[in-house]
């Protein structure tokens, strides 16, 4: 079995006999569900809707199926798919085959999807023909002679082309006959053993692997359970392309609290809102570039949304702005967590909170975790100061897959792991993030923190999102750059936007001293922005125009 890296015999005995770890599995609940609910709806997408006993079928059949295809225990199983039905059963169904799943961003290509079958070893992949003008069966064909470990290619949908298997087929293949009723309970892995593998975004290199034993998901989703008061009779909705952030809701929470869960296969805002309309949506699931685009749509009130009753979001931090707009005009409030691929859920706030605890913070830590915040000296900051949030605890990952080298630089021998984020405490014991410290500005020995200037200079009415970059100066070592992306039809100047920061009061060394005006700000698969590519670009750009060496 695929034992998690990080997770002692001691550290499994603490968690559990605390109660944080229990035995069930991801499919365990499922199981569960299907026999005290078997009509009741679970889950559904555009084509499909199928109830707890559906599912939990579905789920049986394609782990047996697996196990048809010769797949050994721990092999691993790529699927690169879009929001689906088939990619959230398909968690518990390797899971309950004792495999290893890897989901991967369907906007990924050539050069990232060999290096992530090569490096897994993937014994089989799951894609879809095409998906709007891709070919993704030319791109694996293309990579297959050099990936001998590859044994199979699966199609999801009801059809499959020459040399590869049908998704649907093999759900539908009668092999009860063939496995004793029994046999999948001997095969799936335990709680803390891994199960899951989750890609990092990459944006400091090759992405990393991130071993998820189903134990700490489950620790965090029932802290969600509690603290943003969800209960079986909401509807939960997957509208991001995420592995894990806000789409644990439907991957976790949903299973967990045997509530609805409905997936958005295409984002559009238009279809986002019309999805919560048609399937009355209690908790979507979202990330701040979706919200920031719900908030801004024109034709908002068109769309029934009293169904809802509050949006979870995370995976990178919202805009206080963007936040108040959408409470102000849906009525319902958000929910923030804080997390890490690499590590998970840290901290999130409560449905109960005040606005601007919800929106200006991430809340308190999750209970059992440890958080402590150390400057570059590695001494703990006094409340108040900014430091580095290094945090251990039940909600933890396990390490990186096959990369020991890599977990021991990132996790301490004590279970610390380094997130790299900075913060501070406030008065009332929230978590308050300050941003990257990779991305801090040292400008002649003084720290700009960039995520501070940017909440302030995108709520300037001209400006549709903004972000602070550091460009290199022969005097000062570093300068900032705003790189502003103006709203359709408004001229935006340096001059605006200076007056405009200068309202603000805050000191003068972290006012910008450069502006770009842009189109659009890069984003990694739509969640995180790329500051590294953007930093490199505004340079090369400021370089072509000799306004910088």
């Amino acid at each position: 079995m695929a034992k998690a890296t990080l997770y002692t015999p001691a550290l499994i005995e603490k968690y559990t006999r605390a109660g944080y770890w229990g035995h069930m599995s991801l499919s365990d609940y499922w199981e569960r569900n299907a026999a005290l609910h078997p009509s009741g709806e679970a889950a559904s997408d555009s084509r499909i809707r199928l109830t707890w006993e559906d599912a939990w079928v579905w789920i049986k059949q394609l782990a047996m199926g697996f196990l048809d295809l010769g797949l050994k225990r721990d092999d691993m199983v790529v699927a690169q798919l879009p929001n689906c039905v088939e990619l959230v059963l398909m968690r518990a169904a390797c899971e309950r085959a004792g495999l290893l799943f890897l989901p991967a961003l369907r906007t990924l290509r050539h050069t990232e999807m060999e290096h992530i079958l090569r490096f897994t070893a993937a014994a089989a992949v799951v894609i879809p023909r095409k998906a709007g003008d891709f070919d993704y069966l030319a791109m694996i064909e293309d990579l297959r002679p050099g990936l001998p470990s590859l044994k199979h290619i699966v199609m999801a949908g009801d059809e499959a082309a020459p040399g590869t298997i049908c998704l649907a087929d093999m759900v539908r293949r009668p092999l009860k006959a063939k496995y004793p009723p029994s046999y999948l309970d001997y095969r799936k892995c335990p709680s803390t053993d891994v199960s899951l593998v989750a890609l990092t975004t990459g944006t400091t290199g090759s992405p990393k692997f991130v071993e998820n034993p189903a134990c700490a998901r489950i620790c965090a989703a029932n802290v969600m359970v509690a603290d943003f008061g969800l209960k079986s009779t909401d509807v939960m909705a997957a509208l991001s392309t995420a592995a894990l952030g806000p789409n644990v809701l439907v991957y976790y929470v949903a299973p967990l609290l045997e509530a609805r869960s409905v997936m958005l296969e295409h984002w559009s805002v238009e279809e986002c809102l019309a999805l919560i309309e048609k399937e009355r949506v209690t908790i979507p699931g979202v990330v701040p570039t979706q919200l920031a685009e719900i908030a801004g749509h024109r034709d908002l009130e068109k769309y029934d949304l009293s169904s809802i009753r509050a949006f979870f979001c995370t995976g990178s931090f919202l805009p206080y702005h963007v936040g108040a707009q959408i409470e102000a005009r849906v009525g319902k409030p958000i929910v923030q967590a804080y997390g890490a691929v690499d590590f998970g859920g840290m901290a999130q706030v409560s449905i109960s909170d005040p606005q601007d605890v919800r929106l200006t913070t991430i809340g308190h830590p999750y209970p059992g975790s440890e958080v402590r915040l150390m400057n570059s000296s590695g001494k703990e900051v006094s409340r108040g100061e900014i430091g580095e949030i290094i945090i251990r605890g039940p909600t933890g990952a396990s390490g990186f897959y096959r990369d020991p080298e890599t977990t021991a630089r990132t996790w301490d021998r004590d279970g610390w792991y380094r997130t790299g984020d900075l913060a501070r405490w406030d008065e009332r014991g929230n978590l308050v993030i300050a941003g990257r410290e990779k991305d801090m500005i040292i400008r002649g020995g003084q720290n700009i923190y960039p995520l501070e200037v940017e909440n302030l200079l995108i709520t300037h009415p001209k400006v549709v999102t903004a972000a602070i970059v550091g460009i290199p100066d022969a005097i000062m070592g570093e300068r900032s750059c705003a790189c502003v992306v103006p709203r359709p039809g408004q001229d935006f100047t340096f001059v605006e936007m200076i007056s405009f920061l200068k309202t603000k009061r805050f000191a003068a060394y972290k006012l910008p001293e450069k502006l770009v005006l842009l189109d659009s700000l890069p984003y990694i698969g739509g969640l995180k922005l790329d500051r590294k590519a953007l930093q490199a670009s505004v340079i090369e750009l400021l370089k072509s125009r000799g306004e910088i060496q």
